[in-house]
């Protein structure tokens, strides 16, 4: 270690006063903050990563803080990394859509480290990022289900009462002679047919 003093002229009389006695420099570290913090977000998390010297890290541990853009410092949320590295993942499921977020990091020895001893960095710049919002449906597309939605329980509504037609008809037909009157039962399956092939094709153009 080393014994650090301040020495001074006062009042005509040179005085040396004994600050630390002994000083040990690996226990008294303040590093730089870590640099080129970026983030990317995609549909399940955000990633954000920073650089530090390469001798430092394996020995380094991190804070990481971030908030919404817009408030203040002093209500953000701070994560540890996992590991040694670099780098942190934050969940979609922690962010809320279309909120700009802003993140910062700061480092220091990490505390395994016996040899040893710093105190936390100064912060570092931040990273803006933002999780995406709902993908919205195209026009076309939203129209296009619409129309299914409407046309499905439409097709059943329409088949139900021609059914239901077709069997009011074929009781009041058996008063009438053959000959009079053709029943609406030899009709109904051509209609039907009809019918359903018309469904079939409107839901083939609306896919």
């Amino acid at each position: 270690g080393y014994r650090v003093s301040l020495q001074g002229n006062f009042f005509g009389h040179n005085h040396m006063y004994i600050t630390f006695p002994e000083y040990n420099p690996r226990k008294h570290i303040k590093l730089d903050p870590p640099l080129n913090i970026q983030s990317n977000v995609t549909a399940n998390k955000c990633q954000i990563w920073w650089s530090v010297p390469w001798y430092l890290t394996e020995i380094l541990q991190y804070e990481l803080q971030y908030k919404e853009y817009n408030m203040s410092w002093e209500i953000a949320l701070n994560k540890t990394p996992p590991s040694s590295l670099p780098q942190i993942e934050i969940e979609a499921t922690e962010l809320r859509y279309g909120i700009t977020y802003v993140a910062r990091v700061r480092c220091k020895v990490s505390e395994n480290i016996d040899s040893y001893h710093s105190q936390w960095s100064e912060w570092s710049q931040t990273t803006v990022f933002q999780r995406a919002g709902v993908p919205k449906l195209s026009e076309k597309t939203l129209n296009t289900r619409i129309m299914q939605f409407l046309i499905i329980p439409l097709s059943f509504g329409t088949l139900l009462y021609l059914f239901w037609n077709c069997k009011l008809s074929s009781r009041y037909c058996c008063f009438l002679t053959s000959g009079q009157k053709a029943s609406p039962a030899l009709i109904f399956p051509h209609q039907l047919l009809s019918f359903s092939h018309s469904i079939i094709c409107t839901m083939g153009i609306l896919r």
